[in-house]
């Protein structure tokens, strides 16, 4: 299981980020099973994970450790071709901001999804050929997505490598699993009926999650459980890749370096 790592922080410094509270109430640190995002204090005190006692006119504010040494993992990518232009930005430690245009509106949909429900940051815009059809665009979405995966998890010490997850979107259940081993391998297992989703055609699912796969050099597994609904099939997809790539890059605080008996990944 893989943890972060909480202080307590003197709210009153600039941001919020200042020294550890001294004198009579010292710093003190909290891991908190599967977390990697910032956590408030409401959620905090109601998952049982802190207790108050502070003075009456002390704030505090708690603070989630997001990366080793604090090293930012951001990753900028830019790609042109002549069927595509692509430029994006991927915070991994981010809050699940996204402003996304790749001008095909379910696509847009699902990768708003993917950034919200893994807290991640992400900012892209593609101009693509339309007037041709949608296959490039997406594919080329998901190579540069993989890349910018690949880019900034960096060399991948301290992190928990594997990540997977079980999701339920109403009728439809989807499981997904990675290994960010640096070897690219999709398993892709959806039932989808219908040609099109909105303006996604349906096929473009699979050459997404494949190119994701190989752009970010990832073992990608992905299994339909039950679904009818490809809306939602396709919805619980991106939804799972998103909480289970959330896992894999979290931080282990047991692990000094890379999870592998290769020494390297």
């Amino acid at each position: 299981m893989c943890f972060s790592t909480l202080s307590l922080y003197n709210a009153k410094s600039p941001g919020g980020t200042g020294p550890a509270l001294s004198g009579k109430i010292t710093a003190k640190e909290y891991v908190i099973p599967g977390s990697k995002g910032r956590k408030s204090d409401a959620s905090l005190l109601a998952g049982g994970f802190l207790t108050l006692g502070l003075a009456k006119n002390m704030s505090k504010k708690v603070r989630i450790k997001e990366s080793v040494g604090n090293m930012e993992r951001i990753a900028q990518i830019t790609r042109n071709t002549n069927e595509t232009k692509i430029n994006m930005t991927l915070n991994l430690d981010g809050s699940g901001k996204a402003n996304i245009h790749t001008g095909i509106g379910f696509f847009d949909h699902m990768l708003n999804s993917f950034a919200r429900h893994g807290f991640f940051d992400l900012d892209f815009t593609v101009d693509g050929d339309l007037e041709v059809d949608t296959h490039h665009t997406i594919e080329d979405t998901g190579i540069v997505l993989g890349q910018a995966i690949r880019k900034a998890v960096g060399d991948k010490k301290g992190i928990c490598r594997y990540g997977s997850q079980i999701l339920p979107m109403d009728e439809a259940l989807v499981i997904c699993a990675l290994d960010l081993c640096g070897r690219p391998y999709l398993v892709y297992d959806l039932n989808l009926d219908r040609e099109k989703v909105g303006d996604l055609e349906t096929e473009m699912v699979r050459e997404f999650f494949y190119a994701v796969s190989y752009g970010g050099e990832m073992n990608l597994h992905l299994r339909q459980m039950s679904g009818s609904n490809n809306h939602h099939i396709i919805e619980a997809a991106f939804k799972a890749f998103a909480k289970a790539l959330d896992g894999a890059t979290g931080y282990d605080p047991r692990l000094t370096d890379v999870l592998s008996t290769k020494g390297s990944l």
